[in-house]
């Protein structure tokens, strides 16, 4: 039997990058999906074709506005009951410019995409999580990197938020045997990573990094599945 055969992962962002890396690495080992996105149908709608629709759907919501939210909730335990795995991959990147060119328009941007949508989408979900379930939430290495850059402080604020959510959410959830983790990647080559990036820079941050190479968004998607997974316990 598959590791993950009777199981539904809900993967928030989930038609492009990670998010669809994970889903279609879930689906593989046998889980339902649940693909959600915003504006990219098409993306989304595609994967669902090679997962299989009677394992997948995909759902259009904006996971930072709370009725979008139950929205997502409720398709998806319409179709598949439960949410055994919730994977919350959704978030923006980079501000324009440093300190002096930091709105309150981008930091409530940043914030509610970074760290509300996550932490409602937990609240809303939780009641549907089976004892024992798992809920994977992501960080960014620059929160604990000394090189970071001055444009990204509000996208490090947001992540710094997000795993120390993790800490007590581990203890809140862990009652139930319900694992929070939060997993924190390097530079990793999605279409996003390389926005406004240099060959120079990319060429830099591939020198920093241990193996001299970028991530690929497979061995992100081998990790999610990993403690997503019973043997990550």
């Amino acid at each position: 039997m598959s590791r993950f055969q009777g199981k539904v992962a809900l993967v928030t962002g989930a038609s492009r990058g990670i998010g669809r890396a994970t889903a279609l690495a879930l689906a593989n080992k046998g889980a339902s999906v649940v693909m959600n996105y915003i504006s990219s149908s098409v993306a989304a709608e595609d994967v669902v074709l090679q997962i299989g629709a009677d394992r997948a759907i995909a759902v259009q919501a904006d996971v930072s506005r709370r009725k979008k939210i139950s929205c997502l909730t409720k398709a998806t335990v319409d179709r598949f009951g439960k949410i055994d795995t919730l994977i919350l991959n959704t978030g923006l990147l980079w501000q324009q410019g440093d300190l002096a060119s930091v709105t309150e328009t981008a930091f409530n941007t940043l914030s509610t995409a970074n760290g509300k949508g996550p932490l409602f989408t937990i609240q809303e979900a939780a009641p549907f999580i089976p004892d024992g379930g798992r809920v994977r939430l992501f960080s960014t290495s620059l929160a604990a990197f000394s090189m970071v850059t001055p444009n990204s402080l509000l996208h490090t604020a947001s992540k710094g938020a997000i795993e120390q959510m993790t800490r007590v959410l581990a203890k809140d959830l862990g009652k139930r045997q319900i694992t929070v983790n939060t997993i924190a990647p390097g530079p990793i080559g999605t279409d996003a990573y390389f926005v406004g990036k240099t060959e120079q820079m990319v060429q830099m941050q591939s020198n920093i990094a241990p193996a001299g190479r970028l991530g690929t968004l497979e061995e992100v998607a081998n990790v999610v599945t990993f403690i997503a997974s019973d043997e990550s316990s």
